[in-house]
């Protein structure tokens, strides 16, 4: 008698919890609503017209001038990379 009632109550448990998840099953309660302010010819009149970006903008410094040749950076690049003395992966040295 116990046993099957703890059985029971086991089941009806189970089967609540999965009506609650189920509940959220279809996302709804994180649906988000966007009120536009902007008429649509306005945004696909701007969003037709390139965007200038500056170097700022895009990360390129542009051409420096070095006293250091292409050879001999390569050789440091190998020498430090022997060495151990580059930080790689994750973490690095710290």
């Amino acid at each position: 008698m116990k046993t099957t009632r703890l059985i029971a109550i086991s089941a009806l448990a189970a089967l609540s919890t999965f009506a609650v998840h189920a509940s959220e099953a279809d996302g709804s309660e994180r649906s988000l609503v966007f009120t536009s302010t902007r008429f649509a010819a306005d945004v696909k009149a701007e969003a037709a017209m390139p965007v200038h970006i500056t170097n700022g903008g895009t990360g390129f410094i542009g051409m420096t001038s070095s006293a250091m040749s292409r050879d001999t950076v390569r050789l440091q690049a190998a020498n430090a990379a022997r060495s151990g003395t580059i930080p790689h992966g994750e973490i690095g040295t710290m």
